[in-house]
């Protein structure tokens, strides 16, 4: 009976185990989803498509402000050769629930010179439900040693 008892509770520890595991892996991989959603909006910019800046940002397409400074940017920082992420700063950091914050991305096109900006992110959802990102706003080009602006 005993035998039996610490077989049980140690199946039931291993089952307990296995889904924090997993709420974690959940919790920690919004930030993955973050880093590929912010390049993907660089690529667009440097490549001059802001069609494809618009439709990355959430609800861009009905702002008229939000349009024109797709369009800005997409103009501004259009530059030729491969993409590389030098340095993003996460709008956030760890979280178990909805998050609003602000992203720092720093990137060069080619061998051209850092372009910093910043990226309004939201975070949707929670661990037992899922995370989604959304990218709200895209600033303008900062200076490199700049911190975001709280308004953009």
């Amino acid at each position: 009976m005993r035998r039996s008892r610490v077989i049980g509770l140690a199946a039931l520890g291993v089952v307990v185990f296995l889904a924090i595991s997993a709420l974690l892996a959940r919790a920690f991989s919004v930030g993955g989803a973050e880093d590929a959603a912010i390049t993907s909006l660089v690529r667009a910019e440097a490549r001059g498509d802001a069609p494809a800046v618009i439709s990355l940002i959430d609800r861009c397409a009905a702002s008229p402000a939000c349009r024109a400074r797709a369009a800005e940017v997409s103009t501004t920082l259009r530059r030729p050769g491969a993409i590389s992420i030098v340095q993003l700063t996460p709008s956030a950091s760890f979280s178990l629930g909805p998050t609003l914050g602000v992203a720092r991305v720093a990137w060069l096109a080619g061998t051209s010179l850092p372009r910093v900006q910043c990226v309004r992110v939201r975070h949707t959802g929670n661990v037992l439900q899922g995370f989604g990102v959304e990218l709200l706003e895209v600033s303008a080009r900062i200076g490199t040693g700049d911190d975001c602006p709280s308004r953009f």
